[in-house]
C-alpha cells in the first residue's frame, strides 16, 4: 500500500470518529485531504474503495440515512471501533514480551516495541526477564533472536498474513538463471537458520518452497487480498525438509591474500601464484550462500572473482553486515 494512500486511509477514519454528526460523501470529500483533488467520477470510485477496504479490515462504517437530506450519511461509531478492556493474566503478558522480543533484530521490531509500549502504558506488565532478552540487561540464561535480513521477508510476511498472490524474480540452486514466479504464499518458515517461502507454485502447478536469500529485487503483489486459500493439513516444515532443485556442482574463483586462510587453501582444486601479495584458489561449491557466508567471514583476506552470482552474494552479505 502506497504512503499516500495509507494516509488517506488514516484521515478517513479519523474524520469519521471524530464527527459528531454523520457526514456526506461530499463533506468527506472536501474535510479528508487527498480526495480533494480528483473530480467527481474519480472520488466516487476511490471513496467506495476505501470503504471497502476499511471494512475488509474490519473497521465499522455506519450509513446512516435522514429522510431530511437527499444523501446518507457516514460514520463510525467509537464503542464499535474501540477494542474493549485488554486484561491479560501474567503468564501471558510474558509471552507477548517475550514474543515482542524474539523480533528484536527483525523487520517487525519497531511495531513489537511499539505494541509492549501500548501495553504498559494501558497498565499490562510485561515481565521482561523471561527468556534473558535485551541488550545489556540482565536476564536468564536463554536469548531468542530471528534475524530476517533478506529483504523480500517483510513483503512475503505481509503476503501469507493477507492472503495474497506474489510475484518475484528467484534464481534457482546452483544457478545463475533468474526466472520470474507467481506464488500463492502458504507461509514464511526457518530451517537451519535459512528463510523459506512455502506456497503454491502457479508457473509450475505444484507446491514448492523458496529460500529467501534467492529472491533478487522486489516482491510484488498480484490480486486482491483474500484470494488464496492454504490447504487443511499443510505440513509446512515437510515442504522446506528437501532441496527445491539438485544442487550442481561448480567451480569459483577466489582471490587469497598470501599467508592467509590456510583452511580455505587445504580445501581448494588447486591454488596458483598471483601477484601484488595475492594468489588465485579455484574452489568446488554447490551451495551459493553457504559460501558466501564463508567467504564473508574471512574479510578481507579473500575476494570472490567468479562466479557473478556467488560474487554478488557476498558483496549482498558485506553491505548487511554495514547496515
Amino acid at each position: 500500500m502506497s504512503r499516500r494512500k495509507t494516509e488517506r486511509l488514516l484521515n478517513l477514519v479519523i474524520c469519521l470518529l471524530a464527527t459528531r454528526r454523520p457526514l456526506s460523501a461530499e463533506q468527506i470529500r472536501h474535510a479528508v485531504p487527498g480526495y480533494d483533488r480528483d473530480g467527481d467520477e474519480a472520488f466516487q470510485r476511490m471513496f467506495e474503495r476505501d470503504k471497502n477496504e476499511l471494512r475488509e479490515i474490519g473497521i465499522p462504517i455506519d450509513v446512516v440515512r435522514d429522510p431530511w437530506e437527499e444523501e446518507p450519511g457516514y460514520r463510525i461509531q467509537r464503542q464499535s471501533y474501540e477494542l474493549p478492556e485488554i486484561t491479560l493474566e501474567p503468564d501471558e503478558a510474558a509471552v507477548l514480551g517475550l514474543a515482542a522480543q524474539v523480533w528484536q533484530r527483525a523487520s517487525l521490531a519497531e511495531a513489537a516495541s511499539g505494541a509492549l509500549l501500548k501495553l504498559r502504558a494501558g497498565g499490562v506488565s510485561t515481565d521482561e526477564s523471561v527468556g534473558g532478552v535485551g541488550g545489556g540487561g540482565g536476564g536468564g540464561a536463554l536469548e531468542l533472536r530471528v534475524d530476517t535480513r533478506d529483504p523480500a521477508f517483510p513483503a512475503l510476511w505481509n503476503a501469507v498474513r493477507d492472503r495474497r498472490v506474489v510475484r518475484f524474480d528467484y534464481r534457482g540452486a546452483g544457478s545463475e538463471t533468474v526466472r520470474e514466479r507467481t506464488v500463492e504464499p502458504w507461509g514464511v518458515v526457518s530451517r537451519r537458520g535459512r528463510w523459506y517461502l512455502a506456497g503454491f507454485d502457479r508457473d509450475r502447478q505444484a507446491p514448492r518452497a523458496f529460500r529467501l536469500s534467492r529472491i533478487t529485487g522486489q516482491v510484488a503483489t498480484v490480486g486482491r487480498p483474500g484470494a488464496v486459500e492454504v490447504p487443511e493439513g499443510i505440513d509446512l516444515r515437510a515442504m522446506v525438509g528437501f532441496p527445491e532443485e539438485p544442487m550442481e556442482e561448480r567451480a569459483a574463483l577466489i582471490r587469497v591474500r598470501q599467508g592467509a586462510c590456510e583452511g580455505l587453501r587445504q580445501l581448494a582444486r588447486a591454488v596458483h601464484p598471483g601477484s601484488e601479495g595475492w594468489d588465485e584458489a579455484e574452489l568446488a561449491f554447490a551451495d551459493t550462500e553457504r559460501l558466501a557466508g564463508w567467504m564473508a567471514s574471512l574479510g578481507a583476506d579473500v575476494e570472490v572473482v567468479e562466479p557473478p552470482d556467488a560474487r554478488e552474494a557476498v558483496i549482498r552479505r558485506l553491505k548487511g553486515t554495514l547496515a
